[in-house]
């Protein structure tokens, strides 16, 4: 799968580590950056990423900051994007069968790696439920209008 990432100086670490861990699952990764731990503006990052995902040239993004409060903000912006903040793998997951969430965000101060990966590997490996959910995910999009 396509994975759209990027994270501030806050989430760097986090997402250095999730990148390797995409590759090696055989995922195509682009790296929209921060691309050290230098101080950066995360609402151009996020918007990048989300941007790539709402023009359909991702089916997923990732997105990480420190608390995942900014990121969230700034890809729920974008139409046609559903950023869910994930710490637990079942919240995860859940965000993908009844939200059909495209964008991922994670917390870096909340969020260490191996439980990271855990998250992103339920997130990517669970699909959308469709049914009465779809009829949810359909209604959010008409208020994006």
């Amino acid at each position: 799968m396509r994975i759209a990432i990027g994270a501030d100086h806050g989430g760097f670490e986090l997402k250095e580590v999730l990148v390797r861990f995409l590759r090696e699952k055989g995922h195509a990764v682009k790296d929209f950056g921060a691309f050290s731990n230098q101080s950066c503006d995360y609402p151009l990052i996020g918007y990048e990423v989300a941007r790539a995902v709402a023009k359909k040239g991702f089916p997923r993004g990732i997105v990480i900051c420190k608390t995942g409060i900014g990121m969230s903000m700034v890809a729920n912006k974008v139409r046609g994007i559903r950023a869910a903040l994930c710490d637990r793998v079942d919240i995860a997951r859940s965000s993908r069968l009844h939200n059909d969430a495209n964008i991922l965000v994670l917390a870096a101060t909340i969020v260490n790696a191996p439980k990271a990966k855990r998250i992103v590997a339920a997130w990517l490996s669970s699909p959308s439920l469709g049914g009465r959910h779809k009829r949810r995910v359909n209604q959010i999009k008409e208020i994006e209008k």
